[in-house]
């Protein structure tokens, strides 16, 4: 079954999650409309090599224009608008960083498989009905009600406020004319008019008391309402906002993406109206008040704290709906965003959560960086920068493909200031904070830096953070290293792979579950017997198997981190010619290296590894014709491939034979049968037993 036809059948608890994968990024009309089409191609290959993922975004414009033909047949008009303008938008943002839109559409993919399969193992082990599953949707479900129960309060009163205005007008009328009469019977008729009078006076009075009975309800009401609209509006911004802005800190730091903020703009636009429609009937009591007033009159009483409460309300939920949608980010490094690098240009993108069609081109956004936030000021050596580019824009919702208002600056850099000091200002939205570099060999410490940050607080302004770096838990740490392989790849870390990490960090231990780690442990120290840290080491391994490795370490043909001793003794029973593959724990730079199983002249296991090759090697060969073309020297000078079953017994060439070049046939063949062809050359990867040393040889 199709993957996509695969989650839909699940719970809703899992739907949820789905629907939290797709944005205006890549949008989930998309991923239905084109579901089989999407599943058969290689994104993950696309994401990283730009040749093919060029093909592949004009071939997924060419279905678009396929599937949209089908709707037109169909005179599907909802569904042929939404698909051109999905493709306008994809034109108009990838066309010319076909790799970003791959990148996007192999991670959903990816976090897919990630739902599908923790569904079916919550099934297994019978907690399809977890308990944290069922608090979340209850507590939406929850706020749900509570908005529609605001929304059905605020239509009850625009109707009592109807009844007010007719009673009032009523009470005015038969007032002026009674009034109007009383002169007229005293000057000509006297008591016998004067008794009739009297009779009105006492239906006005009545009048007047239900006037008043009916504006003491709708304050009262009013109040109530107000008080309901705090509980909803507190829930949203404490709760439901700031989940959001952490699951934001997550994404940025490799977690799962569920950063996408359409629900929330529902819920929040739909309170941000009901406030609008309070505050128009609350006027709506002063116009009537101006009109007709009395002794005791509860609108001169509430309405001053009724109108200071709906006010006050309405600019805070206001305030809390500006959020920075797309935190900044060189495009260049879409995977390791809040670091940016001095005269390099980096985006960002703000959002506001009400969806307003008044509001459209009618807020002006400026973009600052400021350094005199907290105590920022007293930290000596702080540098500052100005922002350079086009930092003014006007909020406007052709910047999104869902009518959402937004703001995109696409053109920004920073410029180190050389003298002088900057403005404070203080700003309601703010970006979580980005470390600034001047070189790009700074990226692995300046990423270590956000890791640390983001794992650790969800304050945007803690700038002394870093003046006593907190320590963190293995556990911790674990998640957000499996995270750094996740978020680019299709495979994150193993449970025995994050133990050989752990290892690395804190030594043997039985259980590593709790145990502290420091930022020196993380980034700054070096590593026991070695001369560099755990994280330079380990950013290097990511980055090799990122540009050089993917397609193998996708497939969970890399056993990567393992133990030398846990090595031995998984080889150690297996036939001759068994081999695994795993990095270098030596080679600060990253390496990889294969250990294999052979037999000695008395039959006695041995266990062998080759010299690690880096990238500098990598850039030549590819791992997998590496392994392919590797040869050995026997005793009797032999050349032989000791390669032979990828761990544990799949056979090699079944593992690397479809990653390696066909050879071409020689210009001879093709042409002329009368000129002698050259002769074919192989490379191959040549060990000679009493060196153990690697190298590239002409067969």
């Amino acid at each position: 079954m199709a993957q996509w036809n695969q989650l839909q059948q699940l719970e809703t608890r899992y739907l949820e999650q789905l629907y939290h994968l797709y944005s205006d990024s890549f949008p989930m009309e998309l991923r239905q409309f084109l579901a089989p089409w999407i599943e058969s191609q290689d994104w993950a290959y696309a994401a990283n090599k730009e040749s093919h993922a060029t093909l592949v975004f004009h071939n997924l414009l060419g279905e678009i224009d396929q599937q949209y033909s089908r709707f037109l047949q169909e005179n599907n008009v909802l569904y042929q608008h939404n698909l051109r303008r999905i493709k306008q938008h994809l034109q108009s943002k990838y066309l010319e960083k076909p790799m970003e839109i791959a990148r996007i559409v192999a991670r959903c993919l990816w976090e897919e498989q990630r739902l599908l399969q923790s569904a079916t193992t919550a099934a297994q082990d019978g907690t399809a009905s977890h308990p944290s599953g069922t608090v979340v949707t209850e507590k939406q479900q929850i706020l749900e009600h509570n908005l529609q129960d605001i929304r059905k309060r605020v239509q009850d009163m625009e109707q009592k406020m109807k009844m007010l205005e007719n009673l009032q007008d009523d009470f005015d009328f038969n007032y002026k004319t009674l009034k109007s009469q009383g002169e007229l019977s005293q000057d000509m008729n006297g008591n016998s008019q004067a008794a009739a009078t009297r009779q009105k006076m006492s239906q006005l009075e009545q009048m007047l008391s239900a006037l008043d009975q009916l504006r003491r309800q709708i304050v009262t009401e009013m109040a109530g309402l107000l008080s309901a609209m705090d509980f909803v509006q507190k829930n949203l911004t404490d709760d439901e906002l700031a989940d959001w802005k952490r699951r934001q800190q997550i994404a940025c730091i490799g977690g799962p993406p569920n950063i996408c903020l359409d629900r929330l703009e529902t819920w929040i636009t739909s309170l941000a109206e009901s406030q609008l429609q309070i505050r128009q009937q609350i006027k709506k009591l002063e116009e009537l008040q101006q009109k007709v007033s009395y002794k005791g009159d509860p609108i001169i009483q509430h309405r001053p704290a009724l109108e200071e409460k709906i006010v006050d309300l309405f600019r805070n939920l206001m305030k809390s709906a500006f959020v920075v949608e797309r935190q900044p980010c060189m495009p260049m490094h879409p995977d390791r965003p809040l670091v940016i690098k001095t005269g390099v240009q980096f985006t960002n993108k703000v959002r506001l959560l009400v969806k307003f069609p008044e509001l459209n081109y009618q807020l002006k956004i400026k973009v600052i960086i400021d350094k005199e936030s907290g105590d920022v000021a007293a930290i000596r050596g702080s540098r500052k920068f100005n922002i350079l580019g086009t930092n003014t824009k006007v909020m406007n919702m052709e910047e999104s493909n869902n009518g959402s208002l937004s703001a995109e600056f696409k053109h920004l850099t920073l410029r180190e200031q050389r003298c002088g000091n900057g403005g404070r200002t203080n700003s309601d939205t703010h970006s979580l904070p980005v470390v600034v570099i001047s070189n790009i060999c700074q990226m692995p410490n300046a990423w270590a830096s956000i890791l640390w940050y983001n794992m650790l607080t969800n304050h945007p302004k803690n700038v002394n953070f870093f003046t006593k770096p907190p320590v963190g838990t293995w556990d911790q740490v674990a998640e957000v290293l499996s995270w750094q392989f996740s978020s680019t790849t299709k495979r994150g870390l193993t449970i025995e792979q994050l133990t050989t990490l752990a290892e690395k960090l804190l030594g043997p231990c039985v259980n590593y579950s709790g145990c502290q780690i420091t930022w020196a442990k993380f980034c700054k120290e070096n590593m026991a017997g070695k001369g560099f840290s755990f994280w330079v080491w380990l950013d290097n391994i990511i980055d090799l198997v990122k540009k050089y490795i993917l397609a193998l370490w996708n497939e969970g043909y890399i056993l990567g981190f393992i133990s030398k001793e846990r090595e031995r003794a998984i080889l150690s029973p297996k036939p001759p010619g068994t081999f695994l593959l795993r990095f270098s724990e030596s080679s600060k730079e990253g390496g990889i290296t294969f250990t294999w199983v052979e037999k000695d002249i008395s039959g006695k296991t041995q266990i062998q590894s080759v010299e690690p090759y880096t990238k500098q090697q990598l850039n030549s060969m590819s791992f997998a014709e590496i392994i392919m073309g590797y040869k050995i020297m026997d005793a009797t000078n032999i050349l032989v491939s000791p390669l032979v079953y990828l761990f544990p017994e799949i056979p090699k060439e079944d593992a690397f034979g479809k990653y390696c070049r066909p050879e071409a046939a020689p210009e001879a063949e093709l042409g002329d049968p009368s000129i002698q062809p050259y002769l074919k050359t192989k490379f191959i990867c040549l060990l000679v037993l009493s060196s153990l040393q690697g190298v590239n040889a002409p067969k």
